[in-house]
């Protein structure tokens, strides 16, 4: 089943059958993939400070998951070939940020680290970039295409779809998604692969970016699909 099923109430849910979104409430059944044929893999903040719980902003119940899932798929793109891009916030990971790049997120009710803790603006080693995988530092914004050269990067590679993982999905996911799909590349999220602190928020995020700009499907699809473009 999709991960919100358990979670819309049951108005809601006939609302969105009398709109005809009946393929995002089916059941045990997925919707089928429906995207491009050149596919890269954009793989948004999985670093320190939002997958290990000594950090403030970690998530690690949910992101740990998270990381095994994008592991398996990140094995699958670099045996396939295909484009892969990671994001984290800054070129130096213990840049601290000047009062003109903080959002309201990293001003209010923020805590310092309950130890004295390297940087935490560093990918997870289980997912560490290959030499000839870019890292995009997409500063104080969400997206990871705000400001940044990514969607140059993915024309240039011939890039149609956007398969997009990573932390968190009400957050830096959502946005890149969004924003992949007004660039007008097919997104595709395999949701094992996106964690959120806030369960509530995880879902919700999955079934609207399901209805309106996303294929959000389970790994298992995702990687038969990927290989179905090698035929």
């Amino acid at each position: 089943m999709y991960p919100w099923h358990d979670a819309i109430p049951p108005d809601d849910t006939a609302r969105y059958l009398a709109a005809g979104y009946g393929d995002t409430f089916s059941g045990d059944e997925f919707r089928a993939i429906s995207a491009g044929t050149s596919p890269a893999l954009v793989v948004v903040d999985m670093t320190l400070a939002f997958v290990d719980g000594r950090w403030p902003t970690g998530c690690p119940e949910t992101a740990w998951p998270a990381v095994d899932a994008n592991a398996r798929l990140l094995d699958e793109f670099r045996r396939l070939g295909y484009p892969v891009y990671f994001t984290k916030l800054y070129a130096d990971p213990g840049h601290v940020p000047f009062p003109g790049q903080k959002g309201r997120w990293k001003t209010v009710g923020r805590r310092p680290p309950a130890e004295d803790l390297p940087p935490g603006d560093v990918i997870v080693d289980e997912l560490a970039p290959k030499p000839d995988e870019l890292v995009i530092c997409k500063s104080h914004k969400p997206s990871g295409f705000f400001g940044t050269e990514l969607a140059a990067l993915l024309v240039y590679d011939r890039v149609d779809t956007v398969v997009v993982t990573g932390l968190t999905t009400s957050g830096c996911v959502r946005a890149t998604a969004v924003d992949a799909f007004q660039y007008n590349f097919d997104v595709v999220i395999p949701f094992e692969c996106v964690a959120d602190r806030s369960q509530i928020s995880h879902k919700v995020n999955l079934l609207d970016l399901h209805m309106k700009y996303a294929d959000v499907a389970p790994l298992d699809h995702v990687i038969d699909w990927l290989n179905s473009l090698q035929n």
